[in-house]
């Protein structure tokens, strides 16, 4: 009988574990340190990665302890005023409040006497306040009141209606301050605190994150580069601070865009530093300084270009010209389309007009500039922009088309929108949602002068050059508040 091999398998199975796990204990304590190991995965499509090593703990913020520093430093303002209609504790947002989008801060509100409730931030130990102009724009009393309950009356240092801010002086000194960051450091998803009065409601915090950088052509304000937010802000929000995880002062917020009048998850803060400008200057001076060329610009969409014959290329079509400005002085014409600033692409309408106000009056500024098929190169010495004068409230007449209502400008009407008496045309009233008119960018208290290139004297001129015109899109030509651009009017059916 043959002798059975059963053990001596046995025997090589151990030998066999054995010196696996040997060599496996080998591989472990003789490899790098564990943060110089490198792992290898394979994907779906079969290509190797590095896995990456877990990255450090973030910091965790103490939120509750930046806005108990912060808060000290809020102010509640309320104004009494002709023409603000009362925002605190009501559920309707102030007509001079920018928040809601769908109601128009135009000339045509009737006057109403009433409180508006905003907020401020004390920048300097000697009572200097940051806030928004149009809190106490037309106001004719004035009332701060601090976090500890103290009411002051204030001084108005200065305000700039260009950029919706404006400068308060309290009496006395030591106050409790907020330090002022830096927003060209600010960073889109970043999370950022709002403080203010919401509704009358003192001293509200909300939370969100930076939504958006560089907002400009949003329609607020003359000079924009807003930073957007997804932080609460409601009626009484304005001239609140927007701060970061570090405490700063990075926004001052001045609007919402709400179809609702309240909180809809856009708000805008103007960043913290174009508002130390306005400080500054009107610290100094009592009023902002920028540059001023005279210049109306828009966008050259190609359906605009398509309207005017001219090429389809990215630049700024010059819509007007104002008589004796330095770009007049120039030889800048209306048609123009502006190329190059310097050799930097100009094609941004926000960004080109912060880009003048920037500039030093008294500096020279080149321009590439296309004209009858060729490149000029056109050299402008800048001027100096002094704010506008804020139209009156009239009242208006109305006669429907196209989705709108227009009236006659007459001389009262001329009058009251700062306009020459050499003006014509007619007044739009009201844009009707979801419109032709709205559709193509006309707004209340627009100032329709041609149709087609062809000068127009009444609402009658515009129905019949509207009616020869039904089978091309309209070019028209508009006055906003005395500065002049084009739209084309698409017709339907």
């Amino acid at each position: 009988m043959a002798q059975r091999q059963y053990p001596q398998w046995r025997m090589h199975r151990w030998v066999r574990l054995g010196l696996g796990l040997a060599i496996i204990s080998g591989l472990c304590y003789g490899s790098p340190p564990r943060a110089e190991r490198q792992w290898w995965i394979c994907d779906n499509s079969r290509s190797f990665a590095t896995l990456p090593q877990a990255a450090p703990p973030v910091p965790v913020v103490e939120w509750p302890k930046i806005v108990q520093a912060a808060l000290p430093a809020m102010v509640t303002i309320s104004s009494a005023a002709v023409g603000l209609p009362p925002s605190s504790g009501s559920q309707q947002p102030s007509v001079s409040e920018p928040f809601a989008r769908s109601t128009l801060r135009g000339p045509y509100h009737s006057p109403r006497r009433g409180r508006n409730t905003g907020a401020g931030i004390l920048v300097s130990a000697d009572g200097y306040v940051l806030t928004t102009y149009h809190i106490i724009e037309g106001a004719e009393d004035i009332q701060v009141t601090l976090a500890d309950r103290r009411k002051l009356r204030p001084q108005i240092v200065g305000a700039d209606p260009l950029t919706d801010l404006a400068v308060l002086k309290l009496p006395g000194t030591g106050f409790p301050t907020l330090p002022l960051g830096d927003s060209t450091r600010v960073e889109v998803a970043e999370p950022v605190v709002a403080i203010g009065n919401p509704f009358g409601l003192s001293h509200t915090v909300t939370m969100g994150i930076v939504s958006a950088l560089s907002r400009a052509n949003v329609g607020i304000t003359d000079y924009e580069d807003y930073i957007q937010t997804d932080a609460a802000i409601n009626p009484g929000n304005s001239g609140g601070a927007l701060i970061n995880a570090c405490g700063e002062l990075i926004g001052i917020n001045t609007a919402l865009f709400s179809t609702s009048g309240t909180y809809m998850g856009v708000g805008f803060a103007v960043p913290v530093n174009l508002a130390r400008t306005v400080l500054e200057q009107i610290r100094q001076h009592g009023r902002v300084s920028r540059g001023w060329l005279g210049l109306v610009v828009q966008e050259l969409t190609p359906v605009l270009a398509r309207s005017l014959g001219k090429p389809e290329m990215a630049g700024l079509l010059v819509s007007d010209v104002t008589v004796n400005s330095p770009a007049a002085q120039a030889g800048l014409q209306r048609d123009d389309i502006l190329l190059h600033y310097h050799n930097t692409p100009v094609d941004d309408v926000g960004r080109f007009r912060n880009l003048v106000a920037q500039s030093v009056p008294g500096n020279r500024l080149a321009f590439t500039v296309h004209r009858d098929g060729k490149e000029h190169r056109i050299e402008v010495t800048v001027g100096e922009r002094s704010a506008p004068a804020l139209p009156e409230d009239v009242d208006a007449a109305e006669s429907t088309l196209l989705g709108m209502e227009l009236v006659n400008l007459d001389l009262a009407l001329t009058r009251r929108l700062g306009l020459p008496l050499s003006a014509q045309g007619a007044v739009v009233i009201e844009v009707l949602p979801g419109s032709v008119s709205e559709a193509a960018g006309l707004q209340s208290g627009d100032v329709i002068q041609e149709v087609n290139r062809q000068p127009i004297k009444s609402v009658n001129d515009f129905g019949r050059l509207v009616e020869q015109g039904r089978k091309r899109p309209l070019l028209l030509f508009v006055n906003r508040e005395g500065s002049t651009i084009y739209l084309v009017l698409e017709l339907r059916g």
